[in-house]
């Protein structure tokens, strides 16, 4: 199941359509090809996990991957006192550092 971006509602994995508001479903999936996030930097995983590890609480990784304005941010906050970095590491690990 998959819900709705627009209300929420809940919605088969094979429609088009929301049934609640009728909004189009973003982002089709074509059965057998890999879903493809819009949000994601082309940059590589491991690179950025590397860079998250030795040089975090410099906010260099997030440079990396083109997110200059929250890597300003944590650069002047030394990542919060490593608890920016903790939390942007284990984001990393998984592929959920978009």
């Amino acid at each position: 199941m998959k819900y709705c971006r627009h209300c929420g509602a809940e919605m088969h994995d094979e429609a088009v359509l929301c049934v609640k508001c009728g909004c189009a479903v973003e982002n089709i999936q074509v059965p057998g090809t890999a879903a493809v996030d819009p949000d994601a930097s082309p940059k590589s995983g491991i690179t950025a996990l590397l860079l998250c590890f030795f040089l975090g609480g410099l906010g260099i990784h997030r440079f990396y991957v083109g997110k200059i304005g929250t890597g300003v941010i944590q650069l002047l906050t030394l990542g919060l006192c490593g608890i920016w970095t903790l939390i942007a590491f284990i984001l990393i690990l998984p592929g959920s550092f978009t």
